[in-house]
């Protein structure tokens, strides 16, 4: 499926990037909105530093919003308008939602250059084997884990998503 981008969904993510950065200074420069039949449906802005919050970013909140307004998980034929590109964290909230198309207006690069937002180092990071990463992965008690997810397997009215 194709989707048209509209201008005036951007604007709003850029608004709201502008809100939470130069107004209320409660994050980072990033607003997003989702977009479901040509209505928005969720908005959010980055809310890292008022909230404490390392995960309270932008799109996060938009996407939760959406869900909670649609009433699902999954946001069909929707479109996530951020202010900037995605971080590893929010492309991946992107997927679990199904979003179907992003539009962003700055790269990651631009995020590094007038912000130091260090996004493109993720990106690396998640791409190197798991010896290899900064922090540090241990496997521990596998067979106790996988016990719990043999049992949820066979369950007939277990939680589907």
């Amino acid at each position: 499926m194709s989707f048209s981008y509209n201008e005036k969904f951007m604007r709003r993510a850029i608004e709201l990037s502008e809100l939470a950065s130069l107004i209320k200074k409660t994050g980072g420069v990033f607003g997003a909105v989702v977009v479901q039949d040509g209505e928005i449906i969720g908005e959010g802005y980055n809310q890292v530093i008022s909230q404490s919050d390392p995960t309270f970013h932008a799109e996060i909140e938009a996407i939760r919003n959406a869900c909670k307004n649609v009433g699902a998980p999954h946001l069909k034929n929707a479109i996530l308008y951020s202010s900037a590109e995605c971080c590893p964290m929010c492309l991946c909230a992107s997927y679990w939602a199904q979003v179907e198309h992003i539009f962003y207006g700055a790269h990651v690069e631009d995020a590094l250059k007038y912000g130091e937002f260090k996004d493109v180092d993720f990106f690396k990071e998640m791409a190197k084997p798991k010896s290899e990463r900064l922090i540090k992965m241990t496997e521990k008690l596998r067979p106790d884990a996988v016990d719990v997810w043999k049992r949820f397997s066979v369950m007939p009215d277990r939680a589907r998503y």
